[in-house]
């Protein structure tokens, strides 16, 4: 049976990464302004450590599992891979990333600032996956999920309580609800775990990234082809057990975008709020700037922009969205 953290886990977890991550800030943007009969409570996670929330689920992993001697292994260029590598140094560990030769020089450099011992090998991501499975088999490490784990899912649930916690201080009431993006699911699926059934959990995508999406008309997670401008950053290619029972538990609501309405969410984020955030973190804000999700007249909606891992180049060019 899948272990789904509780809401006790989850403060828990927020009590153990305290003193080491960002509780970041929210913003609060009336609706109307945007033709939208709702408030919008925006989480402003990308300016966590490491510029997304998987530094907690990193952080919660390395405060209180037991790591083998040879430190922490993982293989990513991107958000995962920043975040196990920061966890790694917070606590006095090696971190191993393993990504490609052909990986981003800016996404190694950042490895590097963060301490860890790059292994660049192979061509593709897939080479640098089964160089990591080869080392874990000879050396005695620590792999940590990015996703698919209740230790990793506690701590990204730590988003949500934070929104719910910080919004209801400010305006005295809960949020009616909570819209996050769906990759491997352990963000979205840590808000279900946290918000249970007080709330709505709306899980957005693109159509070339919708894991959630055929889980919930298979029933169960299955693999999904992968394709589009988030493929990048929330394709997972199947929705992790431990988040899709939580989301499924919660009844969490789906919904999908194309790629031009996430692109179009990611231009008004910046003329909004003046953030640049990966085209699959605008997705929550294009349900709702399309209409393909409607929120109830006058209810406050939690909105998560959970990264901006962008490489940004000469000023005036467009930014490159990083990896996952």
């Amino acid at each position: 049976m899948t272990t789904i953290p509780t809401a006790d886990d989850i403060a828990r977890a927020g009590e153990a990464i305290a003193a080491h991550v960002r509780h970041t800030p929210i913003i609060e943007i009336p609706g109307h302004t945007l033709g939208i009969d709702a408030t919008l409570v925006f989480k402003l996670e990308f300016l966590q450590v490491t510029g997304a929330f998987k530094a907690r689920g990193a952080t919660h992993y390395v405060a209180t599992q037991p790591i083998a001697p040879a430190g922490i292994v993982a293989a990513s260029g991107g958000n995962h891979g920043a975040a196990v590598a920061y966890a790694a140094r917070e606590f006095g560990h090696e971190a191993h990333i393993f990504v490609p030769t052909t990986a981003n020089p800016s996404k190694v450099e950042r490895l590097l600032s963060l301490d860890a011992q790059v292994h660049s090998i192979g061509i593709t991501y897939g080479d640098a996956r089964d160089a990591a499975v080869d080392y874990l088999a000879e050396h005695d490490a620590t792999s940590i999920e990015a996703f698919d784990d209740p230790v990793v899912m506690a701590g990204a649930g730590t988003v949500a309580m934070e929104l719910d916690q910080d919004d209801r201080a400010q305006s005295g009431r809960h949020l009616d609800a909570m819209m996050l993006a769906v990759g491997g699911g352990g963000l979205a699926g840590g808000a279900a775990a946290w918000c249970g059934d007080r709330m709505r959990i709306i899980g957005c995508e693109t159509a070339g990234t919708a894991s959630y999406a055929a889980a919930v008309e298979a029933g169960e997670p299955v693999t999904v082809p992968v394709s589009g401008v988030a493929a990048d950053h929330l394709g997972a290619r199947r929705i992790g057990d431990v988040p899709w029972a939580a989301l499924s538990r919660a009844k969490a609501e789906s919904v999908v975008l194309t790629d031009d309405e996430v692109l179009d969410a990611q231009a008004r984020l910046w003329r909004l709020l003046r953030v640049v955030v990966e085209p699959g973190v605008a997705a929550p804000f294009a349900a709702l700037l399309t209409g393909r999700w409607v929120p109830e007249p006058g209810s406050r909606i939690g909105v998560v922009l959970c990264g901006a891992n962008v490489v940004m180049p000469a000023v005036g060019r467009t930014p490159v969205v990083e990896t996952i």
